[in-house]
């Protein structure tokens, strides 16, 4: 991404009127003249005059969230771009290959991005500065911006599809089905229920996703990444979920009906083999691996 560079006097400017505000209540020194800009969804540009000379941590808000607040010890999923504060030199970021979940605890994210993190809603966008040795071992200061990513399906509910299990979701997003008692379709089969209005899944591409599958027969769940933290599956790895998410958009929660036809690939159970199954997949991201895209 083209980074752009401004003069010093330019940068003081910015520093008077639009920089690090007010970043927590005892914050006395003057915040490092950093400003972030581009839409949501994208890599962020970042604006400053390197080296910076940085003495705390420093937080701001680009822009809240309208989603759920994050809770505490829950998953949380971001996209970050992570810059050397001395050069401004890139060391590490997700937007082109998926993004990061993190259970919101200090433990698992430190001090200093739980910090940043706490008290946010799904779709915030913060920038973090922080000073050498911070974050991790690094010798130098660091700049942060985090997009906070939805956890779970949002978008407008699908009616139920006739001959379907029903799904019931939890508080959390988490699925239960209730078969039908019927026998299974013989073909694979692909019903939304919930439509999301993000970018199209893609042949080929890598999705974030939070899953659960169920045994047709009776209902019960073999495998969730309700238990744990959103995965990142390549479609190509698990053929089925290729041929029923390519086309669905972001933000989509869709349930899957594999015959044993079908090899399951990265989910595959010995005890389910020649049995169908189904899958309830909430997509939270996709991203083309060859063009280093993401979403």
């Amino acid at each position: 991404m083209r980074r752009l560079r401004a003069t010093a006097a330019a940068m003081i400017l910015l520093a008077a009127t639009v920089g690090l505000a007010a970043c927590s209540p005892d914050d006395t020194d003057a915040p490092p003249a950093v400003t972030v800009s581009g839409p949501a969804g994208a890599a962020p540009t970042i604006t400053y005059v390197p080296p910076l000379q940085v003495d705390k941590t420093y937080r701001q808000q680009i822009w809240a969230g309208t989603g759920p607040e994050l809770a505490e010890g829950k998953p949380v999923l971001i996209d970050f771009w992570l810059e050397n504060g001395t050069d401004a030199s890139l060391v590490k970021e997700s937007y082109s290959s998926t993004p990061t979940p993190h259970y919101l605890t200090q433990e698992d994210l430190g001090k200093d991005l739980y910090g940043t993190l706490h008290g946010q809603r799904v779709g915030a966008r913060m920038l973090q500065v922080s000073p050498a040795g911070t974050s991790g071992a690094n010798g130098y200061p660091t700049v942060t911006v985090l997009d906070v990513l939805p956890t779970r399906a949002s978008g407008e509910a699908v009616p139920h599809a006739a001959g379907m299990p029903k799904v019931t979701l939890d508080d959390d997003g988490s699925p239960s089905i209730t078969p039908t008692g019927k026998p299974a379709p013989t073909d694979l089969e692909a019903h939304p229920l919930i439509h999301g209005t993000g970018p199209q899944v893609a042949e080929g591409d890598v999705i974030t996703v939070q899953y659960t599958g169920f045994d047709w027969k009776n209902g019960t769940k073999f495998d969730s990444s309700w238990d744990a933290l959103p995965v990142s599956f390549a479609l190509q790895d698990v053929p089925a979920w290729n041929d029923a998410l390519v086309d669905q958009p972001v933000g989509s929660q869709v349930l899957i009906v594999v015959p044993p036809t079908y090899a399951l690939g990265a989910t595959a159970t010995k005890e389910l083999k020649g049995e169908t199954v189904v899958f309830v997949v909430d997509i939270l991201a996709t991203g083309s691996p060859s063009s280093g895209s993401g979403s």
